[in-house]
């Protein structure tokens, strides 16, 4: 019998394209779920007789968050551009809700909270994004305005700073601030002059400091960021810093052990919410630490990279958006951390995905979607129907 030995050709398929988006995204979740939980055991069993109360929403709110990502992937952008008018006015009127006595819920003096009965409903998440949003159409449709003319310059400016007003009256200067500095990038991208920014950037520092001078507790902040450690200040304004900075020695480069955290046994207020990378140091190190800083570092550049595809074809507003997301993504994150380690001045502002609490997940995982949708439309541009919906 003859041997002949015949190769059976072997179709090239490709492997499934592992999405890193995703992957980053799934794994910050889940740290999230892991840390919140660690973080929250004792102080859910104090208050509520569950030590995992806190476990049990945050599940619930990643569910919300999952099916939010499902639906926002099947909306086009241009679903998005052609309503961004409608969440401007959306914003403003949830911006303006919860300032209404008795609408708004207070909490240490400030209202930022709308009760929906399960969980609490912060506008300044929801008002970022679609600001955001309305700023990419603004930029796509007037962008020669902006780059050209100062009045055109001007006008998104306009619509921001009615937003940045009615936040100083909540307060949440943290928001106000993220807010700003991700639409003088998104307005910088689109080729705005750098020297049309210089007045209103000595414009923002007279604004701060006249808040800090009107605001006792703003000063008081300060000082105790400056010297935590000093008597007046190590159990009143620096306390918080004080026992974040405990927790991270404490973690040194291994961590103490997942659950072994000292820290969290009411030592550190808010540790399962602004301040729970500070328990992440205690228990997992400098290592588990450096590891949540790479994924949003990763969550950052494949935003402003799926940014960079939406340009290279032309689709301005996706581009835009993209780079925004990405800014409120930087930024918060940039925030947090720098309050949990000393490098800013203590303010409240979450952690995405990682710090307990229903509306942030869920906008963070809307955010998450958004850029899903943008990347996807980058790798199928040819697919899409003449309205921008994919044809299945």
């Amino acid at each position: 019998m003859a041997s002949v030995s015949h190769r059976i050709p072997v179709s090239k398929q490709a492997l499934p394209r592992i999405n890193g988006l995703l992957v980053t995204v799934s794994v910050l979740l889940t740290i999230g779920l892991l840390m919140m939980t660690s973080a929250s055991v004792e102080i859910a069993s104090s208050r509520y007789g569950d030590s995992f109360f806190h476990l049990k929403r945050q599940s619930v709110f990643v569910l919300l968050g999952c099916i939010t990502m499902l639906i926002t992937l099947h909306l086009p952008m241009r679903f998005w551009r052609n309503t961004s008018a409608y969440l401007l006015l959306l914003s403003f009127a949830l911006l303006l809700l919860v300032l209404i006595p008795g609408v708004g819920r207070v909490v240490n003096g400030s209202a930022r909270w709308i009760d929906l009965g399960f969980f609490n409903l912060q506008p300044s998440e929801l008002a970022k994004v679609f600001i955001v949003i309305y700023v990419a159409a603004y930029l796509e449709r007037h962008a020669d305005e902006v780059r050209g003319a100062f009045v055109g310059f001007m006008k998104p400016l306009l619509v921001v700073g009615g937003a940045v007003v009615l936040l100083h009256f909540e307060p949440d200067h943290g928001s106000m601030v993220i807010l700003l500095a991700t639409v003088f990038c998104l307005i910088f991208l689109a080729g705005a002059k750098i020297s049309r920014f210089l007045p209103l950037l000595l414009l923002c520092v007279g604004g701060v400091t006249y808040i800090a001078v009107m605001k006792p507790y703003v000063i008081e902040r300060l000082t105790s960021y400056w010297n935590p450690w000093a008597a007046e200040n190590v159990f009143n304004g620096g306390y918080q810093l004080t026992q974040a900075l405990i927790a991270f020695g404490r973690g040194e480069w291994f961590g103490a052990g997942l659950g072994n955290s000292i820290q969290k046994l009411y030592f550190l207020p808010e540790a399962h919410n602004d301040f729970v990378l500070a328990i992440i140091g205690e228990e997992l190190g400098l290592l588990g630490v450096g590891f949540v800083v790479f994924l949003f570092v990763s969550l950052v550049y494949m935003g402003f990279s799926i940014g960079r595809q939406s340009l290279s074809r032309g689709d301005l507003f996706s581009a835009y958006v993209a780079f925004g997301v990405s800014l409120l993504f930087a930024g918060q994150a940039l925030i947090n951390i720098g309050v949990n380690i000393g490098l800013l001045p203590t303010k409240g502002l979450t952690l995405p995905f990682l710090s307990y609490g229903g509306a942030s997940l869920i906008v963070c995982c809307y955010m998450a979607a958004i850029l899903l949708r943008i990347q996807y439309e980058n790798d199928n541009s040819a697919s899409l129907g003449p309205k921008g919906f994919v044809k299945w």
